[in-house]
């Protein structure tokens, strides 16, 4: 299949790239981002593209693909709704819309976060602009959606956090995860099962749209 990935630059997307890359199933990988990736492979191809509020200029590249893995994002600490809900939400269904009418029958997963209001309506800001961004992602009409919620997430394969506040506690504190995934191994989930759980739900469906961290391990097993 045909892959397009957003947030490759990011800890979960550069994790998707990579399992994408060595995945037999995946032919041709579509990264889409305002900078370049530090990978180079036969099957990757780049789109850089400063304007995230509007792909109508670059629709004649985003035809012709089954899949594609919305894994940008951005750390709520410190900012107003607004401006979270633009990266998040605004950038994120810009893309959506434009991949619809192209590709209807493409499936789309989208990295969202344990503890998402699905009903929009809660007091946690984060938590309401991502079950926003789920729940409209969900109506466009893909073929398949699944919604990510992975958690707590370990960076394996040499991949760094690019939010500073969560590279603090990989560098410092990554025994404390470890312990956490130990007690509580159905809680923790890594980049490389992150990476497969995708793909596979893909190519295999799932019974579930929202996808949960033991969700991501099954599918990741398949």
């Amino acid at each position: 299949m045909n892959v397009i990935i957003t947030g490759a630059t990011g800890m979960v997307g550069k994790g998707v790239l990579l399992e994408c890359l060595d995945h037999e199933a995946v032919e041709k990988v579509l990264v889409i981002g305002r900078n370049p990736v530090d990978t180079s492979h036969p099957k990757l191809e780049e789109l850089i593209h400063n304007d995230f509020s509007d792909f109508s200029t670059v629709k004649a590249r985003l035809a012709g693909y089954d899949a594609c893995f919305l894994c940008m994002g951005i750390s709520s600490v410190g900012m107003k709704e607004n401006d979270f809900k633009k990266v998040t939400y605004d950038y994120t269904l810009s893309l959506a819309r434009e991949l619809f009418p192209l590709n209807p029958e493409m499936t789309i997963t989208y990295v969202s976060g344990e503890g998402t209001d699905s009903s929009e309506k809660g007091r946690v800001m984060w938590a309401r602009v991502k079950g926003r961004t789920e729940n409209d992602l969900i109506k466009l009409g893909f073929k398949q959606a699944f919604m990510f919620r992975p958690g707590l997430i370990i960076p394996l394969r040499g991949i760094k956090s690019r939010t500073k506040a969560y590279q603090f506690v990989y560098d410092y504190f990554m025994w404390l995860v470890r312990l956490f995934k130990a007690v509580a191994p159905n809680a923790v989930v890594n980049t490389t099962q992150v990476g497969k759980a995708m793909i596979n739900a893909a190519l295999y469906g799932y019974s579930s749209v929202i996808i949960k961290p033991k969700d991501i391990i099954q599918l990741a097993e398949k």
